[in-house]
């Protein structure tokens, strides 16, 4: 039998975190949240491994439990926003399951992520609140930088204007359609 893992990929704040868990139990599936998965591991928050051991040390511990949890089966792995990224990842993922690309505009990355500080890629510079053109040419760059990844997707679904339950109904019959192929 082969192994059945669909990877959310998508910016911060696509839903990824959300979704993942709900589409997960509408399957009866596992559900593994990578950054949480990370966090439990190190005993601290992302942005805290940010800040004391920096990015490449968790970009290595994500890709240790990436390969852990690629193994599993009957999983929705639920990716951070910059995990698709890096070239070694996104090998993992492309050999091991299939994408789901949670598309959002930066118009709406920035209103929902405004006023969060919890974000290691929006963490500025001082204590000063960044300009709303500041923070979207931050979008603009993360979003460019990830374009080519995001792009490869085996499934897009577009999550500005859709209800939580209407994209895990839509993702849902997406995998389940896509599993009965194989």
């Amino acid at each position: 039998m082969k192994k059945k893992i669909y990877y959310l990929t998508g910016f911060m704040s696509a839903g990824k975190s959300t979704i993942g868990p709900i589409l997960a139990n509408t399957l009866g599936w596992n559900f593994y949240d990578l950054d949480k998965e990370v966090e439990k591991n190190e005993r601290m928050k992302v942005v805290e491994i940010f800040e004391q051991k920096g990015e490449d040390y968790f970009r290595k511990s994500e890709t240790v439990l990436l390969e852990q949890l690629s193994q599993d089966n009957e999983s929705i792995i639920s990716l951070g926003g910059g995990a698709i990224a890096s070239d070694i990842n996104f090998g993992i993922i492309k050999s091991t399951g299939k994408i789901i690309y949670l598309k959002s505009s930066p118009e709406m990355a920035y209103k929902r992520l405004r006023f969060k500080r919890d974000r290691p890629a929006f963490v500025f510079e001082g204590e000063e609140v960044p300009s709303k053109e500041e923070f979207l040419e931050r979008i603009n760059e993360l979003l460019d930088s990830r374009k080519t990844y995001y792009e490869q997707a085996d499934f897009v679904i577009d999550t500005d204007n859709q209800t939580v339950g209407k994209t895990v109904d839509i993702i849902a019959k997406f995998i389940i359609k896509d599993s009965l192929k194989d």
